[in-house]
């Protein structure tokens, strides 16, 4: 090659790699620095920053860098490029492959980018990654998804599902899913924060619904503001729609972190095991005196967890909702664990239509990605009342009691005071030999014998001399029957065991069901209609 042609070669390198470089930058740049120091002062990170501080160090390597809409001269050079208004490629975090991305408000306000193929959203690029290369998705919510002026620049309207949801379902029966809310989230991104298998989002700065306070004021006539709407105090304490609040984004990315830590790349897969320096025999004397004497009074189940999991391994999720439950992710020898927990502080422990529901995703997501259960069992039935039936506690526990019968992973049940009626059912599967266990504590049966006297005796009762003397002599009577120890003489229940050995039993159990999950590996079978 001649000097005339080498030279001739660089110049068109050389002009090729340097609008490279401007688009790059274009990129880098997002909406320009007055709406990133906008977004800055509004308490948000923008997207690439989101992205540097949730994923391991120089890891990120994006895909679509170059997405966006340029404005050309009349020679059609390059004048200005607008980017992509999602930022999206693969990373690791903690050592391991992770699909992420997440919408850009410096640049329109984080709308779809309505180009060739979506870069993010429901039908985006990012979605078919994390699903052909069987890798967690973290999806980084900060935006409003569609907006009417689309139809404008495309001409028509999109028929809804067009671009749909079908990737991001199928999603959930493949690979972990978690979504972080960091900024306002309606219509789209609210959806797909929804379809996840854990969410977070930040006090003070995110807000989720399904349309905005302008929508709300056309078709209602309320005046609403975002966060009334929509802040945590909406979507996570009452409605639930969210799993767990931050304080800060940090937080967040912290609990994502922590979440995907005991969760496998995919369902073809166990979760990870880690190296444990908490002894599997450690035996605490202190578990002797948490359930106290009189059987009526509270105790603190959070404390007991505690005392029997790895230290400083629990993870709750969904804390604020539906409360009279208890439901985390731990670990036990250093295998992953699902901990589903009564709360004796919470309606006495009884099950209400949140907790209901709350259990039901909770087992849902431990079954799908092969965590076996362990549930702490202190409850006296489904909560009762006129509200609660308003609030189809009845037909809640019910499909807890349905989800409980499908679970394929090992269960393992231990009974620490009580265990009643249909509520009672929704802790243990009897499909296998998952076990059940119990403290000396324990009772059990169709209903307590304090109400259940009351209903089967009442004629007698009320025709005794004294009824109430009567209604003590016939409790006092049929508790005699209720010691757990005549039900072990059955074999009824598998063992009663000294509430110290609780740590080293269930860390033997949780080893041993290890060979079992390895049998399970794969897509979970759909189990039919639930109820």
């Amino acid at each position: 090659m001649s000097d005339r042609e080498l030279d001739d070669v660089l110049g068109f390198w050389t002009e090729q790699i340097d609008e490279l470089t401007r688009r790059r930058d274009a990129a880098d740049e997002m909406g320009g620095k007055e709406n990133v120091a906008r977004q800055h002062k509004a308490g948000r990170l923008t997207i690439r920053e989101r992205i540097a501080r949730i994923t391991d160090a120089d890891s990120f390597r994006e895909i679509g860098t170059l997405a966006g809409t340029g404005e050309y001269d009349e020679n059609h050079k390059l004048k200005t490029v607008t980017p992509s208004t999602y930022v999206a490629g693969s990373a690791r975090i903690a050592g391991r492959p992770v699909a992420i991305g997440g919408e850009d408000f410096t640049v329109r306000g984080g709308t779809s980018f309505g180009a060739q193929r979506r870069k993010g959203g429901q039908g985006g690029y990012i979605e078919d990654l994390a699903h052909y290369y069987k890798i967690p998705l973290v999806n980084l919510i900060d935006g409003a998804g569609g907006t009417v002026t689309s139809a404008k620049r495309r001409g028509f309207v999109v028929f809804p599902g067009v671009d749909g949801f079908e990737r991001s379902v199928e999603l959930l029966g493949e690979v972990p899913v978690a979504s972080a809310v960091l900024g306002t989230a309606a219509g789209g991104p609210a959806g797909r924060a929804i379809l996840s298998h854990f969410s977070v989002m930040v006090d003070g700065t995110s807000q989720i619904f399904a349309a905005g306070p302008p929508v709300v004021k056309r078709s209602l006539g309320q005046t609403i503001s975002k966060e009334d709407l929509g802040g945590p105090a909406v979507a996570v304490d009452k409605a639930g729609s969210i799993h767990n609040t931050a304080e800060t984004e940090d937080d967040a990315f912290r609990q994502i972190k922590r979440f995907l830590s005991f969760m496998p790349q995919n369902v073809w897969e166990l979760p990870p095991v880690l190296p444990s320096n908490d002894p599997m025999g450690r035996c605490e004397e202190e578990l002797l005196s948490i359930v106290p004497e009189r059987r009526t009074r509270p105790y603190d189940m959070k404390k007991l967890i505690s005392l029997v999991v790895d230290r400083e391994s629990g993870f709750e999720i969904r804390p604020s909702y539906g409360r009279a439950v208890i439901t985390l992710l731990a670990r036990l020898g250093g295998r992953p664990v699902g901990i589903i927990a009564n709360n004796p502080k919470i309606y006495s422990g009884a099950m209400d239509a949140d907790a209901s529901r709350k259990q039901i995703h909770f087992m849902e997501l431990c079954d799908t990605f092969h965590i076996p259960l362990v549930f702490l069992v202190d409850v006296p039935g489904f909560m009762v009342g006129l509200k609660a039936e308003q609030a189809e506690a009845l037909r809640e526990g019910m499909r807890a009691v349905y989800m409980a019968g499908q679970l394929s992973v090992p269960t393992l049940t231990l009974v620490i005071r009580k265990c009643y009626g249909m509520a009672g059912m929704a802790t243990c599967n009897k499909n296998d030999i998952d076990l059940k266990l119990a403290w000396p504590s324990g009772e059990w049966g169709s209903l307590p014998v304090e109400g259940g006297v009351a209903a089967a005796f009442r004629r007698e009762i009320e025709a005794a001399e004294d009824p109430k003397a009567r209604e003590q002599e016939l409790e006092a009577e049929l508790r005699a029957f209720t010691s757990p120890f005549r039900t072990a003489e059955a074999l009824a229940v598998e063992e009663i065991i000294d509430p110290r050995e609780t740590r080293p039993i269930l860390c033997e159990y949780i080893a041993l069901a290890e060979g079992r999950l390895k049998t399970g590996l794969g897509l979970r079978a759909k189990a039919g209609v639930a109820p």
